[in-house]
């Protein structure tokens, strides 16, 4: 059989234990003799079925096929014998000598006489050999053992016993790209295909209808049986595709297939694809930005339910909003928003991954520096010191008595925004902790190379947090963090100029460039390097691949000064296009970055040259209103919304576009204060909380540029005074908003009214919008299909005036599972149709919550007090917390801390491990003195993904989620004084919106839990409404995935407001600078204060 139909079986393997066709899978592994399924064999052999465990090892070997095969069947019949005599069966024992045994007289007859002779004696524990027989399972597992080594020992079943490493329902995935190639041959391609068979070639008929949606994924439901659940898309893009295992096995062809198992992995060919598919399987993962392209299943966490696979499709959607083929130059950011002064030349910046305004710059005379854009306010400053000069070598001691200068080489955020690396030009590596303050720890000193250290990186091998450097001493080197050395990759002949580690399915490897021009890969092994090829132009280069992972360039520039940019077929270790534009000769190496997986950029000749991946000529430049560096160095954030460029005068410009210039706006107080512990001091003026007083500079930009300019607080009390839209035009009182999702595309508004029927509105892409995102300036469309169907919940028997609603969108926004008292359902929220239903009650589900890295799991919170983790993929509930004394009402994953933290009407909160389920620590809220603990606590993460906000009717509060200590509480007062109904974090993290029982909507500072903005009831309620008998106020706010300033809230009249900031404003007021304990000059308003301790005195 050949090699890819070999894998072929391992896939139908893989299929039919997913598919828990238990019986088939060992046919399949026994037939095929390509796997050996030891655990099976174990079972069986523990049970005693020594007729199946003849029957599935006769898949694998003979009896008399080796010594090892011969000592295998004997020991099995020979225990079969032992047991039989046991039993005093003694007829059965001579069946089995007879039949089984005699085989082996051929070999050794004095062995097979002294087993005949046992039927004589009584207990054949009277042998001398056998005395120590004891139990049947005993002797069972004792033989097991030798078993494992005479199987392991048998040349056989060698490469037989580990089963390839595939991610999960990779034939799902396989035949899904099949499907998707087909739909993008169809000439009318649909939105939602309907697909029913394998058996033939899908085409779509043309479309009947006005609205043609731009084509989207499709279903894989057609592979699976009925009755059962059809895969359902996870919270990423679409997995790497056939091409991707092989396209690495295309740069490490001389991988060693004994190395280890990543190497097994890499030198496995794939199937081969006609020559009109490479364009779609070269690209693992489509972005959510491609044109006419939307995101994938990811098969970690597809099959979302294992009991119905309906015709239709329940894979990710997108909307017709989502981007199409039309760009617009203005989405590259080329105005220059502000330029800041260094001090000294930037040799390095890199933005930290998730707070887009905050940059990290390495500079020539050894300085590192962190700058809060929004504030254009150097956060950090610190000088380049030698921590302990007597840990570090003779050779840089001696170098470093020289007062050479050292310089910044390298500086880089790790993946998770918790640490910079710093590499310097001679010899050492520093490593800071970062917790979200205005301050860098020192962690690490390394003396990692001889000579200068040219890059570094993080990585995770091994799922570990590893510091990656290269350097002239021509070796790369992999850390731990606590500066152990893991790897020594030695193999340049030339000072290693670059790293690029990165990932493929499951193998982890790295990319390494030399200042000769040699490029090498390298997995994490002691095996050597699997590529050894030649840059373009044998130039110094640099490696990055686009931000979805899906697609390599390099960029470099020649001795004699001839620069290239380049995009490599990894299949093929071959370049696949190269990118003109650039000057003949140029005296430096060209730098370069990417952005949005569309737009590349490169720095030289004083210009920032702009290019779409898939065009090779430039697509413009700008010289950011003169100034820049010959060959500037440059780096954009995670969303491409802000491009930071050096200057020849030792500083940076920042290049914004739209997006980014409303992000700087935005930016008024640092999104990362230290997650502090309440002072010991007792010091607590004025009803300000302790933490305002170790604020000793303005934090907003108005005092920034008028310090005595008196401070107000913004008061919205009119609908001219912001931006709003209403849906639906007509309200319904008769079912209030109780819960209100944005979608995560940003595109639309989903309400969940007490009636339990959901709502959908979208906005559209239009001249009026043309972004097709949510906006309080156009008023969305009421959608729903075709059909006219309307997504209600199931409520019999329930009573509404009692049941507890809930709700949770899939990542990519293409179902959404709710309940209302009932069962919960899930939706198609393209059909609208109930794919399922489970959970029964009671007890009722209160609250849903999606594990963040697998959309099987699910944390549903029950009115019992119960929290359910749920399997929907097996519907099966895999463990059941209990902590909680009453209903629980809120549920939030923390990545970071691997933590579930769950809160309920007891005021309790209670940490649960992510690993084990086991709970961690249990705390009550500090409530008010005087208030009893009743009505619903709500909690939700900070992006940061360690500070946890904690809604209460009566209070507001910011706890550090790792130890559970409060930082914060705001008590409602003053101008707020109406219980609490609901509140949330802006996308960034650095606003809080509250909704209040009176109608208020008040926005906090995140950080200080200062009320910055108070929104009135007239300000976005008719005069009808707030004259009107029955009182209309926000029941639940939402803020928008990606405009910090835009919120939307749900009512009691059924209606829905989308509100945001004036366009002169562009924000909801500013934050109260803090002296002393004294706002601005004057006492402190205490709707402004941070009431700390809830038995402080109130006012």
């Amino acid at each position: 059989m050949s090699s890819l139909s070999r894998e072929l079986v391992f896939l139908i393997l893989q299929f039919l234990e997913e598919e828990k066709f238990k019986e088939s899978v060992h046919k399949l592994e026994k037939e095929s003799g390509f796997f050996f399924n030891m655990k099976y064999f174990e079972e069986k052999v523990q049970a005693g079925e020594w007729e199946e465990v003849e029957k599935y090892l006769s898949g694998f070997t003979k009896v008399d096929d080796n010594r090892y095969s011969m000592k295998i069947f004997f020991e099995i019949r020979k225990q079969k014998y032992l047991e039989a005599l046991d039993r005093q069966d003694k007829a059965k024992a001579v069946e089995i000598l007879v039949s089984d045994l005699k085989v082996f007289s051929t070999f050794n007859e004095d062995l097979y006489k002294e087993i005949t002779q046992l039927l004589t004696l009584n207990n054949f524990r009277e042998n001398d050999q056998l005395a120590k027989y004891g139990d049947t399972k005993t002797a069972r597992s004792i033989m097991l053992i030798e078993l494992k080594k005479l199987i392991e020992a048998n040349p056989l079943f060698r490469d037989k016993l580990l089963f390839p490493t595939l991610k999960s329902s990779r034939l799902r995935t396989l035949i899904n790209q099949s499907l998707n190639w087909q739909h993008q041959l169809c000439k009318n391609p649909r939105a939602n295909p309907d697909i029913k068979t394998l058996f033939t070639d899908h085409t779509c008929s043309p479309p009947n209808g006005p609205l043609t949606p731009t084509p989207v994924n499709l279903p894989v439901a057609a592979v699976a049986k009925p009755a059962v659940y059809t895969s359902l898309s996870a919270h990423g893009s679409f997995p790497p595709a056939a091409a991707s295992a092989n396209s690495i096995a295309g740069w490490m062809a001389n991988a060693s297939a004994s190395s280890s198992v990543q190497a097994a992995v890499v030198t496995a060919s794939s199937m081969p694809v006609a020559q009109n598919q490479v364009p779609i399987l070269k690209r693992p993962r489509t972005p959510p930005a491609a044109p006419g392209m939307v995101d994938y299943q990811n098969p970690d966490h597809e099959q979302l339910m294992k009991r119905l696979r309906p015709v239709h499709s329940v894979e990710e959607v997108s909307y017709p909003t989502a981007r199409q083929a039309s760009w617009s130059l203005d989405d590259l950011p080329r105005t220059v928003a502000m330029t800041l002064h260094q001090g000294s030349s930037v040799n390095s910046m890199d933005f930290h991954p998730s707070h887009q305004t905050l940059l990290l710059v390495g500079s020539t005379n050894g300085e590192i520096a962190l700058w809060e854009l929004g504030l254009r306010e150097r956060l950090v400053s610190k000088p380049f010191k030698i921590w302990d000069l007597s840990a570090c070598s003779l050779p840089f001691q001696a170098a470093a008595a020289k007062e050479a200068p050292i310089s910044v080489s390298r500086v880089m955020w790790s993946p998770d925004g918790n640490y910079v690396g710093v590499a310097f030009s001679k010899h050492l590596v520093h490593l800071y902790a970062y917790t979200g303050s205005n301050e860098l720890s020192q962690r690490l000193e390394i003396d990692a190379h001889t000579g200068g250290v040219n890059d570094l990186a993080f990585a995770h091998p091994n799922k570990q947090l590893c510091i990656l450097t290269c350097g002239d001493d021509k070796m790369i080197k992999v850390w731990e963090l606590n500066g152990r050395k893991l790897f020594n990759f030695e193999g340049h002949e030339a000072p290693v100029y670059s790293i690029c580690p990165h990932h493929k399915e499951n193998i982890q490897f790295i990319f390494s460039t030399a200042v000769d021009g040699k490029i090498k890969a390298w997995l994490y092994d002691h095996m050597g390097s699997r590529v050894d090829y030649d840059a373009p132009g044998h130039c110094c280069t640099t490696m990055l691949y686009s931000a979805d992972g899906s697609r390599l360039f390099s960029c470099g520039t020649s001795k004699n000064g001839e620069s290239f940019l380049v995009e490599w077929n990894e299949s093929e270790g071959a370049i696949k296009r190269t990118y003109s534009g650039f000057r003949k000769k140029s005296n430096g190496v060209v730098q370069f970055d990417t952005t949005q997986n569309r737009f590349l950029a490169a720095g030289e000749d004083g210009q920032i040259r702009f290019w779409d991946m898939d065009i090779v000529s430039v697509l413009t430049s700008t010289d950011a209103e003169g100034g820049l560096q010959s060959l500037p160095r440059l780096r954009f954030n995670k969303e491409g919304n802000l491009l930071a460029v050096t200057t020849a005068d030792n500083g940076i410009k920042v290049l914004a576009n739209a997006i980014g210039l409303r992000s700087l706006r935005a930016v008024e107080t640092p999104a990362f204060e230290a997650l502090r512990s309440p002072m010991e001091s007792t010091a607590n003026k004025n009803g300000v909380d302790p933490m305002g007083l170790s604020l000793e500079k303005p934090r907003t930009m108005e005092d920034v540029i008028d310090r005595t300019k008196p401070w107000q607080l913004s008061e919205i009390s009119d609908a001219i005074q912001c931006r709003l839209v209403t849906m639906p035009e007509s309200a319904d009182a008769s079912s209030k908003v109780v819960r209100l999702l944005y979608t995560n595309s940003g595109a639309g508004v989903l309400a969940l009214g007490s009636n339990g029927i959901q709502k959908l509105w979208k906005w559209t892409r239009n001249e009026q919008n043309p972004t097709g995102k949510a906006t309080a300036s156009v008023v969305p469309q009421h959608w729903q299909p075709n059909s006219g169907l309307l997504m209600t919940n199931d409520i019999s028997g329930v009573n509404l005036e009692e049941a507890v609603p809930c709700i949770a969108l899939s990542k990519n926004d293409s179902y959404v599972m709710s309940a209302c008292g009932g069962k919960v359902s899930l939706f198609n929220m393209m059909t609208f149709k109930v794919m399922t239903t489970f959970m029964p009650p009671p007890p009722a589900s209160t609250f849903l919550s999606f594990h963040p890295q697998d959309n099987n799991i699910i944390a549903i919170g029950m009115e019992d007090s119960t929290i359910h983790i749920y399997n929907v993929r097996v519907d099966e509930v895999k463990s059941k917390l209990k902590g909680h004394q009453k209903r629980i009402t809120g549920l939030a994953f923390s990545t970071n801390l691997n933590i579930l933290v769950s809160s309920g009407a007891d005021a309790q909160l209670c940490v649960w491990s992510i690993d084990t389920w086991e709970k961690r620590k249990s705390i009550t809220i500090q409530l008010p003195a005087g208030k009893s603990p009743v009505g619903d606590t709500r909690v939700q993460f900070h992006s940061d993904q360690l500070r946890l906000l904690v809604v209460h009717e009566t209070h507001l509060a910011i706890y550090d989620a790792s130890k559970m200590d409060r930082i914060r509480q705001w008590l409602p007062q003053d101008i707020l004084p109406a219980p609490i109904s609901y509140a949330t974090y802006s996308s960034n993290s650095l606003l809080i919106y509250a909704t209040f029982f009176d109608g208020n909507i008040g926005v906090f500072d995140a950080d200080s839990l200062r009320l910055r903005c108070r929104i009135a009831p007239s300000a976005y309620l008719s005069q009808a409404a707030l004259s009107g008998s029955q009182a209309v106020y926000p029941l639940v706010v939402a803020a928008h995935p990606q405009e910090p300033n835009q919120l939307a809230v749900g009512l009691t009249d059924g209606s829905v407001k989308v509100i945001e900031p004036s366009e002169s404003d562009g924000k909801w007021g500013s934050t109260p600078p803090v002296d002393n304990g004294v706002l601005n000059g004057r006492q402190g308003q205490s709707s402004t204060s941070n009431i700390h301790t809830p038995d402080q005195a109130q006012r």
